[in-house]
């Protein structure tokens, strides 16, 4: 059986970071194939993990998944936005202005 999961790659600062969104798990790497190649191991970790304690069922379930024959899928997005909006001022720190 497989599992489908989305991935978001971003760099932080010379670190590419891959993560697998449906189940929050995360790995990094110096390029973004080592750190791809580090997320499916983390993954099949993470998997490993929960089957052995006895929660995989409840952790796909509230991801979403829903199984077929041959593979474990998480529902389509039906979009995907970048959102921007204004942050509360007691959250913004203020720099000193120079006189």
């Amino acid at each position: 059986m497989e599992i489908q999961f989305t991935t978001k790659i971003f760099k932080e600062g010379k670190t590419f970071v891959a993560h697998a969104q449906e189940l929050d798990v995360s790995s990094c790497g110096r390029t973004k194939d080592k750190a791809f190649a580090n997320l499916k191991e983390a993954v099949r970790l993470f998997l490993e993990e929960a089957e052995k304690m006895g929660t995989l069922e409840t952790i796909l379930e509230e991801a979403g998944y829903k199984k077929t024959k041959a593979t474990l899928q998480v529902p389509a997005p039906i979009s995907v936005l970048r959102v921007s909006m204004p942050v509360p001022a007691t959250h913004v720190k203020v720099q000193p202005r120079l006189l």
